[in-house]
């Protein structure tokens, strides 16, 4: 009888401690998440700053000369995708982080 009772206090021991473990490496995805949209935002941020260094160089090259527009287009839009997708992954994944955080405060 003690030998069960023994392995059943093991076994919610393992279930406990496997949850925390579980939990504490969701709660580590969830920051490097907020930093990869942190890396998204500065890339978009880097881009919108070199648009302008780098479109005199475009320009001189003649086969490029017809599709500026496309060109400062597509510069533009790479910037706005990376800057609005790294900042819907830092909201997103804060809200996660901070609505976990008081449901461990509430317990």
């Amino acid at each position: 009888m003690i030998i069960i009772f023994s392995i059943w206090e093991y076994s919610i021991y393992l279930s406990v401690s496997e949850q925390v473990d579980v939990n504490q490496a969701s709660q580590n995805r969830v920051r490097l998440q907020v930093v990869w949209g942190i890396a998204l935002v500065l890339a978009g941020l880097g881009v919108l700053y070199r648009i302008p260094q780098v479109m005199p160089k475009i320009t001189q090259i003649e086969q490029f000369s017809a599709a500026l527009g496309f060109i400062y287009f597509c510069f533009y839009l790479m910037a706005v995708i990376l800057i609005a997708g790294g900042g819907k992954k830092i909201y997103t994944n804060l809200k996660i982080l901070s609505n976990r955080t008081s449901d461990n405060n509430h317990r």
